[in-house]
Formats: C-alpha cells, sequence, structure tokens
C-alpha cells in the first residue's frame, strides 16, 4: 500500500503533543505542484490540518507531493531536496522545522 499526502497530513494531530508545544502558534501552508494544498494549523494545546489555503500563514512549503511523501518516508533527504530547489520555504523557518520536533510530533 503506497503512502498518501492525505495519509500523512490527516496523522499529523494525532502524533501533536500539545504540552510539548506549549504556547507554540503558527498556520503552515504547503502548495503542492502536483495536488491539493494542505495547511497545518497550531495554536492553544491544538493541531488541525485541512486542504485548500488558511488564513494568515506564517510559513509557507512549496514542493511536490512526491518530494513531501519521499521526505516524509524516509527516501528523500529534505536538506538536500532544499539545497536542490525541490522544496522551498518562505516566512517562518522556525515554524517548519518545529514539525521535525520529535517532542512535539511524535513518531509514528
Amino acid at each position: 500500500m503506497s503512502v498518501t499526502i492525505s495519509d500523512i497530513f490527516n496523522a499529523i494531530p494525532k502524533r501533536f503533543d500539545g504540552e510539548a508545544a506549549g504556547d507554540w502558534s503558527a498556520n503552515i501552508q504547503f502548495e503542492f505542484s502536483d495536488g491539493d494544498n494542505w495547511y497545518i494549523a497550531v495554536g492553544e494545546g491544538e493541531c488541525s490540518v485541512g486542504t485548500g489555503d488558511v488564513d494568515d500563514a506564517s510559513a509557507t512549503v512549496k514542493t511536490s507531493a512526491d518530494t513531501w511523501i519521499g521526505m516524509t518516508t524516509g527516501s528523500v533527504n529534505p536538506m538536500q531536496a532544499f539545497m536542490s530547489g525541490q522544496l522551498t520555504v518562505g516566512g517562518n523557518m522556525g515554524d517548519v522545522m518545529k514539525l521535525q520536533d520529535t517532542r512535539i510530533f511524535k513518531r509514528a
């Protein structure tokens, strides 16, 4: 069974630890060149995801769905994707980096 963007995003709130996130608040927009846009909204110890665009994005990630799936499953190195231009980040890079924090987002 192959992993989809929907699988990845729908699992995020289940892995979220609001206590570890503390007072972190962010709206992170994901723009996929080959699929629907998604967002992650974090605030007040809660995390939600959805399709479409989020208001007041603190950061915007642009890439292909295939690249993001590869980064999430480990077949694509995030730093190489960034350095090669397969992944671009606008806005608050710190918010995007927190998505990798295993204290806030527990590994599946």
